[in-house]
C-alpha cells in the first residue's frame, strides 16, 4: 500500500487539493481520464485554435483561486483586472470606479445609467436590508421571491443578471440564500473583492497546467488519460480499479460520476443519494468568428432580451481579434433549436451592438449540459467528509455557502486537503 493520496480528477477541485497537499510534502497521486486538465472549465481545440468549453469570468473575491495560482507559479498576466462594469448597450450602464468601499458601489449606483433615482434608492436599501442582517434569511427561498417587491429596473439590469451569471440558475427557481453569500462577498466586500477577472489565456493554463507542473516538481503524479472506474474497500486500504491502493482518497469528479465510481461502497448509500437528487443546468457558449477588425465596445457585455446573455470579446481579452464568445446560462433552448440557427440568432444580436458586422466566418456551438448543478433553495449537498475514514469528496456541488463556480471548486478542494492533513498519517480506512 502506498503512503501517497490518491486523488481521482483533475479539475479545479482536485488540482487544488493537490497542490495543498504538495506543499505541504505530501506525495499524491492525480488520476485524470482525460489529457486535457481543468474538468468542467478547460481548454478545447476548434479548427486549430485553443479555445474554451466555457466563456466563465471570475471575481476579486475569489480570494483562494487567486492565492493557489500565486502558489503553482500561474501568469501573472492571466487575468484581465478590470472595476465591475455592467452593460446593456443603449440601456444600462453601471462602473464601478477605484474608489475604497463602499464608496465605489455607491458611487456606481449614483451614476448608473438607465436607473430612475426611485430604482437607484431602492437598490442602495436592498443593500443596506442584507447588511443588517449579515447577509442571512430565516429560511432559504427563491431569489425570484427575494426580489418581488424591488423596481422592475434594478432587477432586469442588476439583481437577475447576477444571479443567473453566478448561480447558472433562473431566479425564480435559484436558491436566494446562495445568492446573498455571493453579494456578501462581492458587491458588500472590499472593493477589489468587486472587480471582474476575464482570463487572458484558456481555463486549463490559468491554473490547472501550472498545479499539475507544482505537483510533479514536488515529487506527485499527474496521471492523464487514466481513467478510474470503481474504488473498492479492501482490508486496511482503497484500491483503485485494482492499479493501486491507498490509505487516503479525495474523489474529486464530476458529480453525476459519483453514483458509477463508488458503487462498491454501500457505507456511502446516503452520499450517492444526494447527489442523485440533484438537478443539473446547461451552459452553452457560441463561438463566432468574424473578420479581425470586428470588435465589441467592451471586453464584456450584456445583452438584453436576446438569446444569449453575456458576449466577450476574445480579442481583447486572449489576443484573438475577431472572435467572439456567447453565453446562454441556464437555457434548455439549445435542445429545440439547431446549431445554425442559434448561432444566426446571435449575429443578429451583435449586430445591434456592433454596426452592420459581417457575416461569421464560421461558427461552433459548444454545450455543457451538466454545467452546474441547479442552485435551488435548501438543496442537499453532500460533505466534504464521508462516512468512510480517509475518503473524502471535492467539487463545486460539495456543501459549502458557494454556488457552482471555480471558487466553490478551488475552496472545496482546499478544504478535502486540510481535512485529510490534520487526519493521523496511520490507521485503517
Amino acid at each position: 500500500m502506498t503512503a501517497r493520496v490518491a486523488i481521482i480528477g483533475a479539475g479545479y477541485a482536485g488540482l487544488a487539493a493537490a497542490v495543498e497537499l504538495a506543499a505541504a510534502g505530501i506525495g499524491v497521486d492525480v488520476f485524470e481520464a482525460s489529457r486535457t486538465l481543468g474538468g468542467r472549465a478547460r481548454a478545447i481545440e476548434i479548427d486549430g485554435m485553443t479555445l474554451d468549453n466555457g466563456a466563465h469570468i471570475l471575481a476579486g473575491a475569489y480570494t483562494e483561486t487567486l492565492r493557489l495560482m500565486d502558489v503553482v507559479g500561474a501568469p501573472a498576466t492571466g487575468l484581465l483586472r478590470l472595476p465591475l462594469h455592467l452593460e446593456f448597450p443603449g440601456a444600462f450602464r453601471l462602473h464601478a470606479p477605484r474608489l475604497p468601499a463602499p464608496l465605489h458601489l455607491a458611487w456606481a449606483l449614483l451614476r448608473a445609467h438607465g436607473l430612475a433615482w426611485r430604482d437607484k434608492l431602492a437598490a442602495f436599501a436592498f443593500m443596506r436590508r442584507q447588511q443588517r442582517a449579515a447577509f442571512r434569511l430565516p429560511a432559504d427561498t427563491t431569489v425570484g421571491a427575494l426580489l418581488a417587491a424591488e423596481p422592475e429596473a434594478t432587477r432586469r439590469f442588476l439583481w437577475e443578471p447576477l444571479c443567473l451569471a453566478a448561480l447558472n440558475t433562473a431566479p425564480a427557481r435559484a436558491s436566494a440564500q446562495i445568492f446573498l453569500n455571493v453579494l456578501r462577498d462581492s458587491l458588500a466586500g472590499t472593493r477589489a473583492a468587486s472587480d471582474l477577472l476575464l482570463p487572458t489565456v484558456d481555463f486549463s493554463s490559468l491554473f490547472p497546467e501550472p498545479a499539475a507542473r507544482f505537483v510533479e516538481a514536488r515529487g506527485g503524479r499527474v496521471l492523464r488519460g487514466t481513467r478510474i472506474d470503481r474504488v473498492r474497500r479492501a482490508a486496511s486500504a482503497y484500491v483503485l480499479d485494482g492499479l493501486a491502493e491507498y490509505s487516503k482518497v479525495i474523489v474529486a469528479v464530476a458529480p453525476y460520476h459519483l453514483p458509477a465510481l463508488l458503487s462498491e461502497l454501500p457505507e456511502l448509500a446516503t452520499t450517492i443519494a444526494q447527489v442523485e437528487q440533484l438537478g443539473w443546468e446547461p451552459i452553452v457558449t457560441c463561438y463566432l468568428a468574424y473578420p479581425e477588425f470586428v470588435r465589441l465596445p467592451q471586453p464584456m457585455i450584456g445583452v438584453l432580451g436576446g438569446t444569449a446573455q453575456w458576449l466577450f470579446d476574445r480579442g481583447q481579452t486572449h489576443g484573438q481579434p475577431g472572435v467572439i464568445a456567447a453565453v446562454i446560462s441556464a437555457s434548455r433552448r439549445h435542445r429545440e433549436i439547431e446549431a445554425g440557427a442559434l448561432a444566426d440568432e446571435i449575429h443578429a444580436e451583435i449586430g445591434r451592438i456592433v454596426p452592420a458586422p459581417p457575416l461569421p466566418l464560421w461558427t461552433r456551438v459548444v454545450t455543457e449540459k451538466r454545467a452546474t448543478f441547479a442552485c435551488t433553495p435548501g438543496v442537499p449537498r453532500p460533505l466534504t467528509l464521508t462516512p468512510l475514514p480517509g475518503l473524502l469528496l471535492a467539487g463545486d456541488f460539495v456543501a459549502s455557502d458557494y454556488p457552482a463556480t471555480i471558487e466553490g471548486a478551488v475552496r472545496s478542494g482546499g478544504a478535502a486537503a486540510g481535512s485529510l492533513l490534520q487526519q493521523p498519517s496511520r490507521g485503517q480506512p
